[in-house]
């Protein structure tokens, strides 16, 4: 047991009342000078971080056991907010506008309860600022008579920043700017700042792209160090390197990824064996061979925490010379992988496994385009120009479907929720969007990295040392019961008790409603009831894949948790780690985890960002026309509208001038008032775009006649 675990179990007990720093040093057996000065150094830390809360008379306790609450805080424009907890088993707390207490979002709080349990129905106070979030925020200079200041783009920053005239005399109304906060908000009162970087005016060339990558701080180049060590890198293997590696040049090895990929970092192969089990080779490019612990490379790739796709770009969690080359698995080249050989039996199940380092050569590239056609449309082109590997390719979707069927029985959530891919013109403007179909083809990958990672997890779980798996717990109760509410009112039904719901139950409500007005809807409701999966060092199983073991071992090119697990396997295929060394491993796994998890929350605000600017740029143009849509949701001030390449927008109820609505939240409707019209989620109505504005990221639809609704 640690020295944190040894504190934070002493202050657990039941028994245990708060402790001044003496009285604790006493009662948990500390005498040495350097055990003492060890202990309050730790202490300090645990203060810092939360886990541990000294209060104004000297004394140290666990905050849930003080009626406090940590964690970061979530913002609203209108100036409220929601602690979202460090602890995952706790729910978010609500924080009035009048009890933020200078607090902004993304901050790392304590929040005092003062109503309500640990739910959303719980509400609280700020009363301690843990750490500050960055001190760097992107917004749009405003010009005053005696200041500036900036209006934040991220909404949930509602606080405008105050700019001291000397600094805004060089600035002009509406440019793009990162301002850097000096003096943080009090009650009553506005940040202060001073201008960092000058961006430029929206709709110059590249300035959205830019305006993302500066509000998030994603890195837009490598430090020197780590350009050093890539160019010390040798780039052919010597034959001590192969001497402890399975050579699977021989084998048929193929990779299926987009056609515009350029970071293949896993292989599958495929054969049946003299039983008639199928043996799946699952490859992985040997990153860890290039990136060693404690390398600048290391350290700027757990600062990173995983590569960032954006609509125009990637931004990598390693150099090209490696994601993109050296770590690739392009065709026809020696690499170096990690391998995790399956024999599969006809049912699905995993029989036996083992794992090697290896040295592989992919005989094809292939993409998803590729090998759709040549499995569902038989493109006898493909076929012929594949030849060699496509018998293999045909087997694999086999496979496939097998495994497939085997993680839907056992009560697998699937979404179906469709990705949009932006076509780009040369100067960045939008082209087309176009719905990315899942077909066979992803069906395969996505089946093959499952069982991989189901197979690496267990393994390691079942060793009982230190790891990192990927988790998702089940959703609150309370969101549960909301959603249950919600589909009830569509006229659907979900069995089990909302605090208790097996997976499988979720599974046949989205079977229910394929293919139905519903199906986007109720897809897109239920994942927002579910918790964030995240990485953990504790084996929890993943609710959404109903696995009972599960992690991320299939991409250490761009998540930086891969990386860290294939050290680990090299590590521990080893002999068992000293007790020393395995305690500073299970501290750098917490580390790694909650750096992954907390770049992954970025990533995916980034991303998501990208792809919404590129929408209203691409609808921009398309002002007055009508478009078929879907009621996406009802709220009091109007209804969202979602059209079929997935851009949605807000009808606001005062343009729905033929009548006087009202919203029934139990119906979760809007209805008029003299007509009786009802307006609720998943109808189909025509729409008019009225506004598709840039800056503020808003799509504005009105109806396009008053024949839409339903009768009452």
């Amino acid at each position: 047991m640690s020295l944190e675990e040894k504190v934070l179990s002493f202050m657990r007990e039941v028994a245990y009342k708060p402790l001044k720093i003496d009285e604790l040093t006493r009662e948990l057996g500390f005498a040495d000078r350097r055990e003492i000065k060890r202990f309050h150094k730790l202490l300090e830390e645990l203060e810092q971080e939360g886990k541990v809360i000294k209060t104004r008379y000297g004394r140290y306790g666990l905050p849930e056991k003080m009626n406090l609450v940590v964690g970061h805080l979530q913002g609203n424009q209108a100036g409220f907010g929601f602690v979202i907890p460090d602890n995952p088993d706790f729910n978010d707390v609500f924080i009035p506008a009048n009890r933020m207490n200078g607090a902004m979002h993304n901050d790392h709080v304590v929040a005092r309860l003062l109503k309500g349990g640990s739910g959303r129905s719980s509400e609280g106070e700020i009363i301690r600022i843990l750490k500050r979030r960055s001190d760097l925020i992107v917004g749009r200079f405003e010009a005053g008579r005696n200041f500036g200041f900036v209006v934040p783009d991220d909404q949930r920053i509602f606080q405008d920043i105050f700019i001291p005239k000397n600094e805004a005399k060089a600035l002009k109304n509406g440019m793009k700017v990162q301002v850097k906060i000096t003096r943080w908000p009090e009650k009553r009162r506005n940040p202060e700042g001073i201008i960092a970087d000058i961006l430029g005016f929206p709709g110059d060339k590249g300035i959205d792209t830019l305006t993302i990558i500066k509000k998030y701080e994603l890195p837009e180049d490598f430090p020197p160090e780590v350009k050093k060590e890539i160019k010390a890198i040798k780039r052919e293997f010597e034959t001590k390197e192969l001497q402890n590696r399975r050579d699977f040049r021989h084998m048929q090895l193929i990779t299926i990824d987009g056609a515009d990929a350029k970071d293949l970092d896993d292989a599958v192969s495929l054969e049946r064996n003299e039983k008639g089990n199928w043996v799946l080779g699952v490859h992985i490019a040997d990153v860890a061979h290039y990136v060693k612990e404690g390398s600048a490379l290391d350290r700027e790739a757990f600062r990173r925490g995983n590569s960032v796709y954006l609509v125009d770009r990637v931004i990598p969690m390693l150099p090209p010379e490696l994601s993109n080359d050296l770590c690739s698995l392009n065709p026809q080249v020696d690499r170096l992988a990690q391998s995790v050989i399956m024999e599969i039996g006809p049912s699905g199940q995993v029989l036996s496994y083992e794992f090697s380092a290896s040295v592989i050569r992919t005989q094809e590239r292939l993409t998803y385009d590729e090998v759709r056609a040549m499995v569902e449309d038989k493109d006898q082109k493909l076929l012929q120009r594949y030849a060699a590997v496509a018998p293999m390719v045909e087997e694999m979707a086999q496979l496939a479907l097998v495994l497939r069927k085997k993680r839907m029985d056992r009560g697998a959530i699937d979404f179906a929720l469709p990705e949009i891919k932006i076509v780009l013109a040369e100067d960045g403007k939008p082209l087309e969007l176009v719905k990315r179909p899942r077909t066979i083809a992803e069906t395969i990958i996505e089946e093959f990295m499952l069982v991989c990672n189901e197979t690496v997890a267990e393994h390691f779980a079942h060793l009982e040392l230190p790891f990192i798996y990927r988790v998702h717990e089940r959703p609150d109760e309370e969101k549960m019961l909301y959603f249950r509410d919600f589909i009830h009112n569509l006229g659907l039904s979900l069995k089990g008790k909302p605090e208790n719901v097996h997976p499988k139950a979720l599974q046949d409500l989205l079977g229910n409603v394929a293919g139905s007005p519903l199906e986007r809807i109720v897809n897109t409701l239920l994942l927002r009831a579910m918790k964030q999966a995240r990485y953990s060092t504790e084996q929890v199983p993943h609710y959404g894949l109903a696995a009972t073991y599960y992690t991320h071992f299939t991409a250490p090119i761009r998540r930086y948790s891969d990386l860290v697990i294939h050290r680990l396997l090299k590590e521990y295929q080893q002999g068992m780690p000293t007790k020393k060394r395995r305690q500073r491993i299970a501290k750098y796994c917490i580390q790694a985890a909650e750096r992954a998890s907390l770049c992954e929350r970025i990533a995916m605000e980034a991303e998501r960002e990208s792809v919404d600017v590129k929408k209203v740029e691409y609808m921009a143009d398309k002002i007055g026309q009508e478009f078929p849509a879907v009621i996406s949701g009802v709220t009091s001030f109007g209804l969202f509208a979602e059209l079929d390449n997935l851009v949605e927008g807000l009808i606001h109820i005062s343009s729905m001038d033929d009548d006087y609505y009202h919203y029934h939240e139990d119906k979760m409707a809007l209805i008029g008032e003299r007509t009786g019209k009802i307006f609720r989620i998943g109808q189909p109505v025509r729409v008019i775009l009225k506004r598709a504005d840039s800056e503020e990221r808003q799509i504005d639809f009105v109806l396009a006649s008053a024949e839409n609704g339903l009768p009452d």
